[in-house]
């Protein structure tokens, strides 16, 4: 086995990823959400009324995926799909009054995991850290690292 293994770029950050997903849903079971429905609603957070393809692409998901979390969010009151107003055949996604105070309980909780995370590190490293972060998603965007699909974009920044 490679030596070098632990200091591949791709399998840490992926580990990271991980990591950060596993505490989040461990901390967060008493909220009552999936970790796909809360996917969506903190995207929906970042982008109300969103084409539901457009949404898809965002979560990596495929549509018909994407749907059947809609589905169950809507039946619960928490998200609405409307016509598009400019294109008949798509929906747009937007969350519901109800769902901000769980997204405020999220948000939250993602601060906790991220102090967490960030622990023992300055704000001086954790700056570093996140340009760097922003510097190589740059450089593979601009490299179309994603496919000719994949919109790579700062919008949903923090």
């Amino acid at each position: 086995m490679n030596k070098n293994f632990d200091k591949s770029l791709g399998f840490a950050i992926h580990d990271v990823a991980r990591l950060l997903r596993w505490s989040f849903d461990r901390q967060s079971q008493e909220i009552g959400l999936t970790r796909a429905q809360w996917s969506v609603l903190a995207h929906l957070h970042r982008g109300d009324g969103i084409q539901q393809k457009t949404l898809a692409h965002l979560m990596d998901i495929k549509p018909i995926t994407l749907a059947r979390h809609l589905d169950r969010l809507e039946v619960e009151a928490w998200i609405e799909r409307r016509d598009d107003p400019d294109d008949r055949r798509a929906k747009r996604v937007y969350l519901n009054p109800k769902a901000t105070s769980v997204i405020e309980t999220l948000s939250r909780l993602g601060q906790k995991v991220r102090r967490q995370a960030m622990a023992g590190i300055s704000a001086e490293e954790e700056e570093q850290f996140m340009q760097t972060l922003l510097r190589i998603r740059s450089n593979l965007c601009a490299n179309d690292a994603g496919g000719p699909d994949l919109k790579c974009s700062t919008e949903h920044d923090e």
